[in-house]
């Protein structure tokens, strides 16, 4: 699948991208550097055995071991401490990356209730894209009766395109599915 993708890009993104924004070098076309997907939990702080779950489902999703992410400063309204985990990331490049992406945009985003598209004003400024799913479930490696709790994730598109325009159209050429 990541392969299919990848020789897409190549055969079919970057003519078009070539064409549209009339880009003198190869070097300049846009890509995508990485995905990160991140999972924030703050019931963490209380059950260790959440971060374990967690790190089960994205590591389903992903196909690679995600990495933990601890408090950086401690806040003691939220009884917090400095060190504690309070999330999980995983960070997939290469043909990871790809494979992720084909899932992403063409089994899971699908399997989300009521969906007309993604967010297309969801990008920071300098070409990346940011976005947020509110359960697991909608990708087909989760089984609906091995989860504990339903969490949401954020995922976050990188990449080497210098304005929003540039990434919106890398992005709709490899098949995200924007709203009109």
């Amino acid at each position: 699948m990541a392969v299919r993708l990848k020789e897409m890009y190549k055969a079919e993104v970057v003519p078009a991208l070539q064409k549209k924004f009339n880009y003198k070098s190869v070097m300049q076309i846009p890509k995508i550097d990485k995905v990160i997907i991140n999972v924030g939990c703050g019931e963490a702080k209380d059950n260790s055995k959440v971060v374990d779950a967690i790190i089960n489902d994205l590591a389903q999703i992903t196909g690679q071991k995600p990495v933990k992410c601890a408090a950086k400063k401690s806040v003691a309204n939220f009884k917090l401490r400095e060190g504690m985990t309070i999330g999980v990331k995983v960070t997939l490049r290469g043909d990871k990356m790809y494979e992720f992406i084909d899932r992403f945009f063409n089994l899971a985003l699908p399997r989300v209730r009521d969906f007309r598209g993604i967010n297309p004003n969801s990008f920071d400024g300098r070409g990346n894209y940011s976005m947020g799913v509110k359960e697991q479930l909608i990708f087909p490696e989760i089984d609906y009766d091995k989860i504990d709790k339903v969490r949401g994730m954020d995922i976050c598109f990188v990449t080497t395109a210098n304005t929003d325009e540039e990434a919106r159209e890398l992005l709709t050429l490899m098949g995200a599915p924007f709203a009109k």
